[in-house]
């Protein structure tokens, strides 16, 4: 348990740091409103749930020794976000009635976590880097888990509450679809930058 308090502090400091589930979160706030993406934020914590699994498991690192599967799970992540960052720049304003049916899902957010390179990287150094319970390594991962489980989604919660913030200060369409441009490039630009570094 001396590792606990780094532990909670790595994870604030990676997981709730801008990223392709935070920003997404916060631009489905922006262009969608915070009720219209909880379904969204739901799939998002499914999905850290299950690359949890993976992780913890070591099915990554099976699945990364098969030949070829690293380009094509890339070639996955880089196709769902740049449709969901496409997704949310041409949203229309929070106003408009039409704008329900092109919010994300909570199957979006599901996928969007399982091919997230960011979520793969910070979770596996994080389950690799810490041992917080002595003995069985199941006990340790299942306390991992839990704890991460609750910093994820104090974060992500709060992400889709500031999206949500700004469409409020926002309501000119002109500037709702500047804030939504916004939030599309910075997500893409997070994949950008977890895939170079």
């Amino acid at each position: 348990m001396d590792g606990l308090f780094g532990f909670i502090l790595a994870g604030f400091a990676l997981l709730a740091s801008p990223g392709p589930a935070t920003l997404s979160l916060a631009a489905t706030g922006a262009a969608f409103g915070a009720r219209g993406g909880l379904g969204y934020l739901a799939g998002i914590m499914v999905g850290v749930f299950i690359v949890m699994g993976i992780i913890s498991t070591g099915v990554m690192g099976i699945m990364l020794a098969l030949p070829g599967a690293a380009p094509v799970l890339t070639s996955l992540a880089a196709t769902y976000i740049i449709f969901l960052a496409y997704r949310i720049a041409t949203a229309p304003p929070l106003t408009d009635s039409n704008n329900n049916d092109r919010k994300p899902s909570f199957f979006g957010g599901m996928f969007l976590n399982l091919v997230n390179p960011k979520a793969y990287a910070i979770l596996a150094a994080l389950f690799s880097g810490f041992v917080l319970l002595e003995g069985p390594l199941y006990l340790d991962a299942a306390f991992k888990i839990l704890i991460l489980l609750m910093i994820v989604g104090a974060s992500n919660t709060a992400w889709l509450f500031i999206g949500a913030a700004l469409t409020k200060l926002a309501r000119d369409p002109g500037t709702s679809r500047t804030i939504n441009v916004t939030f599309a490039i910075l997500l893409v630009a997070s994949v950008v930058f977890a895939f170079l570094f």
